[in-house]
């Protein structure tokens, strides 16, 4: 049994499904610096995944396709900001807004422009893209000639690579740059930051736009390679698993990584398990299972840390 699920394939596989997970998370932790808590990742990758392939259809063009989702992802994650920066509304509920737009709304949005009314057409429009229309796979000179590890790393979607890269750059972004510093002061103390001249607002508009790209091309990833069109729910709950992920890797974006690779694990191995003849119903539970395991173990290691910093300053 173990034989036949763990191959290179098994392992490409996890690199597959890990990649919007990954753009979410990184989403995660750079609103969760600036004292955001943006809920809205799922509700924000599904309207791009719908956007971006409904345009790469019409265009001819995986490229705009992309560019549309991102755009997308801007303006969805900008209009979360405005309602609850500028109209004083609570994050959570304009969040949990977006995630039912992200459900329901797409819906009558397909419906407006596709003219699709009725039957299974009306929650997939997988048909839209095909292969001239998927976002390109690369292959890694030398790398994918080296037995076994080349079949793991190499023919990865242009935006897999770019998932993993963001970690870096997320990396660089925060802890290398001044604008990470103010995003960080902000999230930190927003009082302090604003007394030396941080303009509180405009940190935390930025950090919704980045937000707003990982998002987009976490939805573009969805329907435009992973799922080859769009379909109703197809994040199943990828934008929750992010908010899990961040959460388990305190913030941080290499734990973060870690956390994510970790759920897409999980779902690779369901997926595996089911196509080998184990029954779905017992398999698809697993990644939810671990995000709840994962979350748990999260809370009791914060919880010892809290009490052990709690008695060194006692003892102190």
């Amino acid at each position: 049994m173990l034989q036949m699920i763990f191959t290179p394939e098994f392992f490409f596989a996890i690199f597959r499904i890990t990649a919007p997970i990954l753009f979410a998370t990184m989403a995660a932790v750079i609103c969760e610096k600036a004292g955001v808590s943006n809920i809205g990742l799922e509700g924000t990758m599904m309207i791009s995944a719908l956007f971006g392939s409904l345009f790469a259809y019409y265009s001819g063009s995986w490229f705009i396709g992309l560019l549309v989702a991102i755009v997308t992802g801007i303006l969805v994650s900008l209009f979360m900001g405005f309602f609850a920066f500028n109209l004083k509304t609570d994050i959570i509920l304009t969040g949990t807004a977006v995630n039912m737009i992200g459900s329901g709304g797409t819906i009558f949005l397909v419906k407006v422009i596709t003219g699709i009314t009725q039957g299974t057409q009306l929650t997939s429009t997988t048909s839209l893209i095909t292969q001239k229309l998927q976002i390109p796979s690369i292959t890694i000179p030398f790398i994918n000639q080296i037995p076994v590890i080349g079949n793991v790393l190499s023919g990865h979607s242009l935006l897999t690579y770019l998932a993993f890269i963001s970690v870096f750059l997320t990396w660089v972004l925060l802890y290398r740059t001044p604008l990470g510093l103010n995003i960080r002061s902000v999230g930190e103390n927003p009082h302090a930051a604003s007394s030396v001249g941080v303009s509180v607002l405009r940190i935390k508009y930025i950090t919704m736009v980045i937000a707003g790209i990982l998002c987009g091309m976490g939805g573009a990833f969805m329907s435009m390679y992973y799922a080859m069109g769009w379909s109703l729910d197809m994040l199943a709950g990828r934008g929750f698993i992010a908010l899990a992920a961040q959460a388990m890797g305190a913030g941080e974006p290499l734990g973060c990584m870690l956390s994510a690779l970790i759920f897409g694990f999980a779902q690779a191995l369901g997926i595996k398990l089911s196509a080998t003849g184990v029954d779905s119903n017992l398999v698809s539970p697993i990644p939810y299972l671990v995000t709840i395991i994962g979350l748990v173990v999260f809370a009791i290691i914060a919880r010892r840390r809290a009490k052990r910093a709690h008695h060194e300053k006692v003892s102190a």
